[in-house]
């Protein structure tokens, strides 16, 4: 079903749903399962979380569903990534919710992007650079800092709509903080090893991830963002990635395998599929993700 049949199908039933402010939680959607992951932490039992991508997903294309137009219809908060993540998909399904407390402006619609520094803000737009998002790169929240951040951001969007539990709030995004700033020194000395060493990536999603921990990522296999491996741009690929010592290609598990293989093959690089989201394999949530994360980094970039 395309978004405007979905829209025109259950735009008289979203106008009769009951409003959110009638249950007993506050009712949180957030765009993907990390957002969700760190909302959860920071709401705790007064708020009730649903995700509307899936961890498998890629988070710039969501496939829109008739549930999700009634989720957001009842939702008293959404927790966007901002910085045109979403931009393909979500718009659309907020028209057709028609919910005034999660309009842009509104206390209930949380930018998490606000307050985070962003990677490759480009100086100029042009459609031949490929999909570049014109406030940087989104994929912000696979550095655990930038995490911190966000959860600070949904304790104040939580607090404007809900203040009587705002304390509760602002003490669970602390405790959230804390628990980063105790696993930060860990992550840093697993992959101290690794710092320096070159990356090919496939998209790049995980520019913030090799920031955080010294990782220098090369190139990607998409030749510009979003545009598929071409065999002109891997031709190239191959001899640079050979001169400079690549050893390793990062793949998210929802890419296809063929192009990451045949480099691989090409250049003696290994693949990882190394998942973006909690909830991807054995990640159950933001924290438990990073650690996966870089457990997995740590024995690919092990010297041999």
């Amino acid at each position: 079903m395309n978004v405007r049949n979905l829209l025109s199908t259950l735009l008289v039933g979203c106008a009769l749903a009951t409003p959110a402010s009638g249950a007993d939680k506050i009712q949180v959607v957030a765009t993907t399962p990390d957002l969700a992951s760190i909302a959860r932490a920071v709401g705790g039992d007064t708020v009730e979380v649903t995700a509307l991508a899936r961890p498998t997903e890629d988070p710039h294309f969501v496939d829109p569903k008739p549930s999700y137009i009634l989720r957001l219809n009842k939702a008293d908060v959404l927790i966007e990534g901002g910085a045109t993540l979403e931009a393909g998909w979500l718009p659309p399904l907020l028209d057709g919710a028609r919910n005034p407390r999660i309009a842009l402006g509104a206390p209930g619609r949380v930018v998490a992007s606000q307050g985070i520094s962003l990677l490759e803000v480009p100086a100029a737009l042009d459609r031949s650079m490929g999909d570049v998002h014109p406030y940087g790169n989104p994929h912000y929240l696979l550095d655990p800092v930038n995490a911190q951040t966000v959860a600070q951001t949904i304790a104040g969007a939580l607090c404007g709509v809900d203040h009587d539990h705002c304390d509760g709030y602002e003490a669970r995004a602390r405790q959230f903080r804390a628990a980063i700033d105790a696993k930060l020194p860990q992550w840093q000395s697993a992959l101290s090893g690794a710092r320096g060493q070159k990356v090919v990536t496939y998209h790049k999603n995980f520019d913030y991830l090799a920031r955080r921990f010294g990782l220098d990522v090369v190139d990607t296999l998409e030749p510009k963002p979003g545009i598929p491996p071409s065999p002109t741009h891997l031709a190239e690929l191959i001899p640079k990635m050979k001169a400079q010592g690549v050893r390793l290609i990062i793949v998210e598990p929802n890419r296809e395998q063929r192009s990451p293989e045949f480099v691989a093959e090409k250049t003696g690089a290994r693949v990882l599929l190394l998942p973006i989201m909690p909830g991807d394999g054995e990640a159950v949530d933001y924290i438990g993700l990073i650690d996966y994360d870089v457990q997995q980094l740590q024995g690919a970039l092990r010297p041999t």
